[in-house]
């Protein structure tokens, strides 16, 4: 035996010591003779051994006579011999056939090792081999699980003999499957049934025995006790691998495929190969499904799909030149996986075209295409020579330890080591060559679809098979993903169509080439975790995904539109998973362009109404279209494309039109029971910020219910009721139509505490006793309230003596010692109760917006009986009028208007971005930018809104002359609350 063909060993000295151990540790005489014999005539096979693998030397010193074999008759006829004890079935007994198995398991591995080491076997003959063991053992397993089966009765014992037809198919994917099996691999399995060809006789179902038997022989083979393990199992590979059993029949398999299979499934069902069990049914079931892996004619999306995978695969090894420290040469550049994929790619493009690229072998595949002309010859003989240069170096990786890794070490001296194990002189020898090699491949790799759109961007994501790639999982959490290996399990679970918005292939090859832009869309949010949560809710959402997945790929703007509200605006994103019609308006050209003026939003509502069906129809679509309208001002804000002030008139126009438009079809609905009431008058009204136009995101609607009825009146139906009931009846349908929740959501929270009794009193109330309690009873605080009221939807005669009994009441005239005193005193209670000293909280911070429309509501009770104009304003037209009327200077009006339209603008943004307090110092860019762009907008001056700390400032500075304002007019010697400019150094 020539000590050339074996590598030296790294580490003499250990050598040493094991071969003494090796001789020392003999059973009897004869045994240590046999060792001694091997020292002394094998010395340099051992020492390659002891010397650089930890793992081979335990099997050398367990198995001596199967290394004297190899010594002496060849690692083929090793290697023939530890087979020869897998033809017995061992009596199909558990015990002896697991320890059978894990005893061949260690000399297979042993004598496939040593022949490689010794160059006696070549790289196909160590993958045929290990491949083989695979086979045999898989198959062994299946028999002592159905050898179960027999002795529960469930099938005839016929099963058992050998090809017998029982409808059990084991298929090997994979290396396995193409007889490329690595030293150290996992084998992939699926298990298919044909219930026709099995004769079931039990109480379940032939598919729960198959799930059994799967079961059975993963355990079996995987198990690690005392004398190993056989194959680490996976099953992974199975259609819906997460929702499904362990076994599938072929009916279930195959629909699968042709309705939800993907791409990455077309590439692994290449190398699919039936192994065990029913391998005639195994092969039908491979014909079944042939359209599926070879299409004979692909659609562009379909294509686009194929090289979108390659483009991630090269994407997250595409940065930084290659280095052989660490590198992984299975997946990292210019490794297998490249020369793996060059070919699958081809293959599936072209096998449905021609049939001898279908091939399961890497090296066959090919010299194939090379032989049928789509690659040159020198491109073949470069990667196939790459490919078990790879394959050789990847074994040796895994020979040190048993352990399942392509990794390279990390430093110098690992590296050197690993050079000695394959023969190097070196380790600068090693790498030069290794270099070499990938450059090699990755050069001819990246020529393949070279006119198709890089995918890298620097970027590591690969969602494709079962597995999470370990680079995928640290790219992603450098993107600022908290739980990265939970996103790639959550989008592999999308790719394999797990919801209905991935379930056509189209839509899967579209998200597949959209995945780089779309993580890193959500990775620039404030939470991107959080905003990946929302998205993904959006989409299990949606009943389709091929029109977004395509607006996404014309339109960036709409993807970053999306992400922007999934990372930064809560309530929206919420509301868009929860009514997938708000994306679909979202798609309309005009839908960020501009708002429409309220005529058209008229005529849009009566021509949307007019279509309803029945009421229920007619409300649904009330609120489909009122959602749509309120998400676009919403939107426009967010995205600083209409003002504040402009956005505030437009959502109190929407209210007021679904509040006139459906009161009439709640009526006919309540008419068709009860009928009408002659001479009955009902109207609405509205207060707060509806009453005084300014509606913001999100506002309640503070509604009071007024009817007029001749005396004990009763509705003219079948079912008549009194005026009081009958109205109160009306109200409450009409709250039901605008709040109560349905499949299509509802349209606003309603507050009735406002009417003369409150929340005690009767739901309605009637003119007389509406104006009464005004004029007589209503204290201060409710003519402030009042102030702001205003008819809204109703009779027009009843609405028109309303307005004209608010008018009456609001004229009274007042003395403004006693006014100030009482709107002082209630503005002290409410802060008390909600004041706080954040800046930021700018509806109860001193000089905040209660405080501001408490001075409008001063200005309109103190001053309307001689400046009518007043009335019927919204608080910033109130400050307008009083500056027309000399009721105000004029950097008063300009201080309290610009007040004003900062903090809702502030407000605005807050509501739909911030979930609980806003703090500025943890405000993330995105919504600093809407922030400033929205403060911008409300106040027109560039510098005051450069960033957050000078938007600060100028907050507080108007803050503090709200309130300097406000002690001027209610009389006070100083300011009723501190400021922060006030509290500032």
């Amino acid at each position: 035996m020539s000590a050339r063909s074996w590598p030296r060993p790294f580490d003499a000295a250990r050598a040493t010591r094991e071969r003494e151990r090796f001789v020392a540790a003999s059973v009897d005489g004869a045994d240590r003779a046999l060792r001694q014999r091997l020292v002394d005539d094998a010395r340099p096979m051992l020492d390659a051994v002891f010397g650089n693998s930890p793992y081979l030397t335990g099997l050398v010193h367990r198995e001596a006579d199967l290394v004297e074999a190899v010594a002496t008759k060849g690692a083929a006829a090793a290697l023939a011999a530890a087979f020869e004890e897998l033809d017995d079935d061992h009596g199909l007994e558990r015990s002896r056939l697991m320890a059978a198995l894990r005893r061949t398991k260690r000399r297979v591995a042993l004598a496939t090792a040593l022949g490689d080491l010794g160059g006696e076997l070549d790289g196909p003959s160590v993958t045929q081999a290990l491949s083989r063991l695979a086979d045999q053992a898989s198959d062994l397993a299946l028999r002592l699980m159905l050898r179960f089966a027999v002795d529960r009765g469930e099938v005839d014992p016929g099963v058992l003999e050998a090809g017998a037809q029982h409808g059990l198919i084991v298929l090997g994917m994979g290396k396995l499957g193409a007889f490329e099996l690595n030293y150290s691999s996992d084998i992939d399995l699926i298990v298919f049934l044909d219930p026709e060809r099995l004769a079931y006789r039990g109480r379940e179902t032939p598919i729960a025995l198959a799930a059994k038997v799967t079961r059975g022989i993963a355990q079996l083979l995987a198990e690690n006790h005392r004398d190993g393990y056989v194959f680490r199992t996976d099953l992974r590979l199975r259609p819906f691998p997460a929702g499904q059993p362990m076994a599938l029949t072929v009916d279930a398999a195959e629909n699968y495929y042709a309705r939800h299979g993907q791409n990455w499934e077309r590439a692994a069902m290449i190398k699919a190969r039936p192994i065990a069990g029913d391998i005639e049914a195994g092969e039908a079931f491979l014909r079944r499904i042939a359209p599926f892996i070879w299409r004979r004619s692909l659609d562009y999306a379909a294509i686009n799909d194929i090289h979108s995978i390659k483009r991630q695969i090269h994407a997250h090894r595409g940065h930084g030149r290659i280095k052989t420290l660490g590198h992984n040469v299975k997946l990292g550049r210019g490794g297998i996986r490249e020369i793996e994929f060059f070919c699958q790619t081809q293959q599936l493009i072209l096998g449905g075209r021609v049939p001898s690229l279908r091939e399961r072998a890497t090296t066959a595949a090919l010299n194939q295409l090379a032989e049928t002309g789509w690659i040159d010859q020198r491109v073949c003989d470069d990667l196939v020579e790459a490919y078990w240069y790879l394959r050789r170096i990847e074994h040796r990786l895994q020979m040190v330890d048993d352990a399942q890794t392509h990794n390279l070490p990390e430093s110098e001296a690992g590296l050197e080591r690993l050079a000695v194990f394959l023969a190097y002189p070196g380790g600068r020898t090693f790498e030069a060559e290794l270099t070499e090699r990938l450059v090699t491949v990755e050069r001819h790799y990246a020529g393949l679809f070279e006119a198709s759109p890089d995918l890298s961007d620097s970027a590591s994501l690969v969602f494709t098979g079962t597995d999470d790639d370990p680079d995928t999982l640290q790219h992603l959490a450098k993107l600022g993903f908290a739980d990265p290996a939970g996103l790639s399990q959550r989008v592999r679970e999308w790719h394999h169509g797990h919801i209905a918005a991935t379930r056509s292939a189209r839509a899967r090859e579209l998200l597949t080439e959209l995945m780089p832009d779309l993580l890193h869309a959500l990775s620039r949010q404030r939470d991107p975790e959080t905003a990946f949560r929302r998205f993904d809710a959006f989409l299990t959402s949606l009943p389709a995904g091929v029109q977004l997945f395509s607006l996404f790929h014309a339109n960036p703007g709409l993807l970053k539109l999306i992400a922007l509200i999934m990372g930064t605006a809560p309530r929206m994103a919420e509301r868009l998973a929860a009514n997938t019609r708000l994306f679909e308006a979202m798609l309309t050209p005009a839908f960020i362009e501009a708002l429409p003026p309220r005529a058209l939003l008229a005529a849009e509502l009566d021509e949307t109404l007019a279509a309803s069906r029945y009421t229920e129809d007619l409300l649904d679509r009330a609120r489909v279209w009122g959602q749509a309208r309120q998400f676009q001002v919403e939107l426009m804000v967010l995205i600083a494309h209409t003002s504040c002030h402009k956005a505030l008139p437009q959502l109190t126009a929407i209210a007021d039109l679904l509040l006139d438009r459906l009161l009439g079809p709640v009526e006919d609905w309540l008419a068709r029971s009860h009928g009408r009431i002659e001479g009955g008058r009902f109207a609405v009204l509205g207060f707060g910020k509806l009453g005084s136009k300014e509606l913001t995101i999100g506002s309640d609607l503070d509604l009071v219910f007024v009817f007029d009825a001749p005396e004990d009146a009763k509705s003219d139906g079948e079912k008549p009721l009194s005026a009081p009931t009958y109205y109160a009846r009306l109200g409450q349908r009409l709250i039901s139509a605008l709040s109560a929740p349905t499949a299509e959501g509802r349209l606003f929270e309603i507050d009735m505490r406002l009417r003369p009794s409150g929340n005690a009193g009767p739901l309605t109330c009637t003119l007389q006793s509406f104006t009464g309690y005004q004029e007589r009873t209503a204290q201060i605080w409710e003519h402030q309230a009042l102030s702001r009221a205003r008819p809204v939807a109703g009779d027009p005669s009843l609405r028109a003596e309303l307005a004209e009994a608010i008018a009456q009441v609001l004229r009274r005239p007042r003395e403004r010692g006693p006014l100030a005193e009482a709107v002082v005193a209630m503005r002290r209670r409410i802060f008390n109760e909600h004041g706080t000293d954040d800046v930021w909280d700018v509806k109860h911070a001193p000089g905040g917006l209660v405080s501001i429309e408490f001075l409008a509501q001063f200005l309109v009770l103190l001053h309307a009986p001689e400046h009518q104009a007043l009335l019927g304003q919204s608080t910033g037209g109130v400050f307008a009028q009083a500056f027309e009327q000399g009721l105000l200077a004029a950097d008063e009006a300009d201080a309290l208007v610009a007040a004003l339209r900062l903090q809702h603008a502030i407000a605005a943004v807050v509501r739909l971005t911030v979930e609980g307090k806003f703090d500025p110092t943890a405000a993330p860019e995105a919504l600093q930018a809407a922030l400033l762009a929205a403060a911008q907008m409300a106040i027109e001056d560039d510098q005051a809104a450069i960033d957050l700390a000078t938007l600060e400032r100028h907050l507080a500075k108007l803050q503090r002359a709200v309130e300097r304002i406000a002690a001027g007019h209610y009389g006070l010697p100083e300011p009723m609350f501190e400021t922060a400019a006030d509290a500032a150094p």
